[in-house]
């Protein structure tokens, strides 16, 4: 009897973990459905109040302006206000980190720089954020970068620099627009192709770095060229050369650093909107959509041709292949130039 007993149990157990199994797998289904439906609504009715844009830099910066200028389009494009708020500090980390931590719903998006999202986490060791975990939008903006010096320089072009730098090792400063920026790294791998030995002077963003430059203050530093441009014609700063593989077309007579000797140097800045993690595909791709159609607006496309600015724009997963590229390059750069963490 005790035999019978034990093996119908033996033989019905089978089915009642199949039965768990199925049960469980229906559940799963349903929930993936739910929480696909609830997104779809989400974007259905997103946006239903202002959103909010941190620029990780402060204000008056090359990210700064073209964040306000996307900011305007998008309004139109979301009829929902859109608000620009700096919050600068720590190489981006700052505005970084109350992005990443923010709600996962579209309101609150980052405007940065390469920095916070590329060249931090290979500068810093305790970083309260992963940039890898952010939800790339969309790649605004592409910037060559130029090297641009103080009005008084004594050096006019970059072999005079260079000479000058080795023959005063110590003594030739750059500015930058702080610890691992575009602007920092470029001069770092400068110093580390041709051998010169520079002194780092780091600022909270580009218009104080572009003051004690126009100002004496600080001899170069490698900039966007759409902040450096202006500077130059007005004569309040000079361009030596510019980090492309070409001359560019607002500067004919400005040759590139490597027709200055320095081979193979290039070196750009680009700006991109980004999203905490987590945040639903549906209201990613309709920022997407509204950040493309912002960036093709004649309005926001006469306003970067006079600061000489490329719209860049694409799909989100082609924003997600760029910066990952872009954090391969400047991980090579930091172990070039021998930049270590802290």
């Amino acid at each position: 009897m005790n035999g019978s007993r034990q093996t119908r149990s033996a033989a019905t157990a089978p089915q009642v973990g199949g039965n768990v199994l199925r049960i469980f797998f229906a559940l799963a289904v349903a929930c993936a459905a739910a929480v696909t439906a609830a997104h779809a609504d989400d974007a259905a009715t997103y946006p239903s109040r202002p959103v909010k844009i941190v620029v990780d830099v402060p204000a008056g910066g090359g990210v700064d302006t073209v964040t306000r200028i996307v900011a305007e389009g998008l309004q139109n494009k979301l009829g929902q206000p859109v608000v620009v708020e700096n919050r600068a500090g720590a190489g981006g980390n700052i505005g970084a980190d109350f992005v990443f931590h923010s709600d996962p719903d579209g309101y609150t998006l980052l405007a940065t720089q390469p920095a916070a999202i590329t060249i931090n986490p290979l500068l810093y060791r305790n970083l309260s954020f992963d940039p890898s975990k952010f939800e790339p939008v969309a790649i605004m903006t592409e910037i060559p970068n130029v090297l641009l010096v103080r009005p008084n320089f004594a050096a006019k072009t970059v072999q005079e620099l260079i000479a000058q730098a080795k023959a005063n090792p110590g003594k030739i400063t750059y500015a930058s627009q702080g610890i691992g920026t575009t602007s920092h790294l470029t001069a770092a791998l400068l110093e580390e192709k041709v051998g010169l030995k520079l002194v780092h002077v780091p600022y909270k963003g580009t218009s104080p770095a572009l003051n004690d430059i126009i100002s004496d203050h600080v001899d170069m530093i490698f900039m966007e060229l759409a902040s450096a441009l202006k500077l130059h014609q007005a004569g309040k700063a000079r361009i030596l050369a510019v980090a492309t593989t070409h001359r560019v077309p607002n500067l004919p007579d400005v040759p590139t650093l490597d027709e200055a000797g320095v081979k193979g140097f290039e070196s750009g800045t680009w700006n991109a909107i980004a999203a905490p993690p987590g945040t639903p595909k549906p209201i990613v791709d309709k920022l997407n959509a509204a950040i493309a159609e912002a960036l093709k607006a004649e309005r926001a496309r006469e306003l970067f041709s006079k600061i000489n600015l490329t719209a860049a724009g694409g799909p989100p997963d082609e924003a997600a292949r760029f910066i990952k590229a872009q954090t391969k390059i400047w991980a090579e750069v930091i172990k070039a130039a021998n930049i270590q963490p802290h």
